[in-house]
């Protein structure tokens, strides 16, 4: 699996993991609140299923006024 987080920069993630999206930002220890995670496009919710050959991108949730 690919990973990228685009949060401060860019920074990229090999990791070898299948299961949930919450499973998955646990795993990396990232605030499910904080983010969104895409593959191919397509926002993933929470309990999408990702597999190990999956690339994924996980995008900082931005908000302001």
């Amino acid at each position: 699996m690919k990973i990228v987080l685009k949060q401060c920069g860019e920074q990229k993630i090999e990791e070898a993991f299948a299961g949930s999206v919450h499973a998955l930002l646990k795993h990396l220890a990232i605030n499910p609140e904080t983010v969104l995670v895409v593959r191919k496009g397509e926002l993933l919710q929470l309990d999408d299923t990702v597999d190990a050959d999956d690339d994924l991108e996980i995008l900082s949730v931005v908000s302001g006024g």
